[in-house]
C-alpha cells in the first residue's frame, strides 16, 4: 500500500493556520491604528478647550485628554472608582453623574479624590473645567481641575495608561499557527511511519 497524507485533516489544519495568520496581520493593523490614536491623544493638551459634554459618533473621534469646560445643572448620582491624587497616592476618585438639561446627554464629572470610598461629596454642580478622560460607564468624564471641600484634586488618567497590546496578540496568533503546523507535521509523520508499505 502507498502512504497517504490525511486529506480532511490537512484541509482543516490549513484553514485554521490561514485564519490564525490572518488574525495576526489584523492585530498588526490594529497596533498601527492604536499608535496613531495614542499620538493624537498625546497632542490633545495643546488644542484649545472644548465644551463638554460632547457626543462624537465614532470611538476614534472621542476628544480624550482635551481641556474642556461644562455645566452640571443637577447631580443625579455619585460613584467612586479606584484613582490617584496629584501626588500619585492611591485611593478613590469620586464621580458625579449630572443632568445637563432636558435634551442634553448628561455628563460625568470626577470632582475629586479621597482615601475613603464613602466620602461625602459636597458639590451641587455648576460650571466646571478640567480634562476629558475615558470612563467605563459613560464613555467620557471630565476630571475637574479643582476639588470641593473635603476632597483633593484627582490626577487625570495619563495617555500612557492606554494599552496597545496588539503586537503581542499578533505574535500569539503567529505562534499558534506555528505550533499547529508543528503538531500537524509530527502527527502526519507518525501516521506515515505506522502505515504499512
Amino acid at each position: 500500500m502507498t502512504r497517504r497524507i490525511p486529506v480532511v485533516a490537512t484541509i482543516v489544519v490549513a484553514v485554521a493556520v490561514a485564519v490564525m495568520i490572518s488574525l495576526g496581520f489584523w492585530q498588526l493593523q490594529r497596533a498601527r491604528w492604536k499608535d496613531g490614536l495614542i499620538s493624537q491623544y498625546a497632542h490633545a493638551d495643546r488644542l484649545p478647550p472644548i465644551t463638554f459634554p460632547t457626543m462624537p459618533t465614532r470611538s476614534d473621534e472621542l476628544p480624550l485628554f482635551r481641556h474642556a469646560t461644562g455645566v452640571c445643572l443637577r447631580p443625579v448620582r455619585q460613584r467612586a472608582v479606584a484613582g490617584e491624587n496629584l501626588s500619585g497616592e492611591p485611593g478613590y476618585s469620586h464621580i458625579v453623574d449630572c443632568s445637563t438639561g432636558a435634551e442634553g446627554p448628561g455628563m460625568s464629572v470626577e470632582v475629586g479624590w479621597s482615601k475613603d470610598p464613602n466620602a461625602k461629596v459636597n458639590w451641587s454642580g455648576g460650571p466646571v473645567s478640567g480634562i476629558i478622560v475615558p470612563d467605563r460607564l459613560t464613555q467620557l468624564r471630565l476630571v475637574a481641575a479643582t476639588a470641593p471641600a473635603g476632597l483633593e484634586p484627582s490626577a487625570p488618567a495619563s495617555v500612557h495608561s492606554i494599552p496597545n497590546n496588539h503586537r503581542s496578540y499578533a505574535l500569539q496568533w503567529f505562534a499558534f499557527a506555528a505550533v499547529a503546523l508543528v503538531i500537524y507535521a509530527l502527527a502526519v509523520r507518525r501516521k506515515l511511519k505506522e502505515d504499512p508499505k
